[in-house]
């Protein structure tokens, strides 16, 4: 059980760092593009925003997801990939279908995904929401500061 705990904490740990790394690299976007972003038209733009931060935070769910894939086999908990990948992501995304299970002796690591992905797909919505309302309320700012 403890060793389930361990890799488990390590896998949560390593996920965690994928979210922030993303969360960074939309920083820095934003703030790369913060000029162009601000001026008219501003409905294309926060489109353009909306989308490079989906594509962004699916690339960081899609990492997430291998990473515990990628442990499962390791472990030798399933013997190829794609079972494991689509536990992995029926844990991560917290469906949940049973039709694949783990082992017993690894079975705390499957609620682990699930936790994982909860916190996760969190850290994800904040992503998204934090972008949108940076560039508005920068764009907002800008409409003000013209008249």
């Amino acid at each position: 059980m403890l060793l389930q705990i361990s890799i488990g904490t390590g896998l949560i740990l390593a996920t965690i760092l994928i979210a922030a790394a993303g969360f960074w690299l939309g920083e820095a976007l934003v703030s790369v593009f913060n000029a162009w972003l601000i001026r008219r038209p501003h409905p294309p733009k926060l489109a353009l925003v909306l989308v490079v931060s989906v594509v962004l935070v699916l690339g960081m769910m899609t990492a997430s997801v291998w990473i515990w894939a990628l442990a499962f086999v390791g472990l030798q908990v399933f013997e190829t990939i794609e079972p494991a990948a689509y536990f992995s992501l029926v844990s991560f995304t917290t469906l949940g279908f049973g039709d694949i299970l783990l082992p017993v002796e690894w079975r705390i690591l499957g609620g682990m995904a699930a936790a994982n992905g909860l916190l996760n797909i969190g850290l994800y919505t904040a992503v998204l929401v934090e972008a949108l309302r940076r560039v508005r309320s920068e764009q907002v700012r800008g409409v003000v500061d013209e008249r």
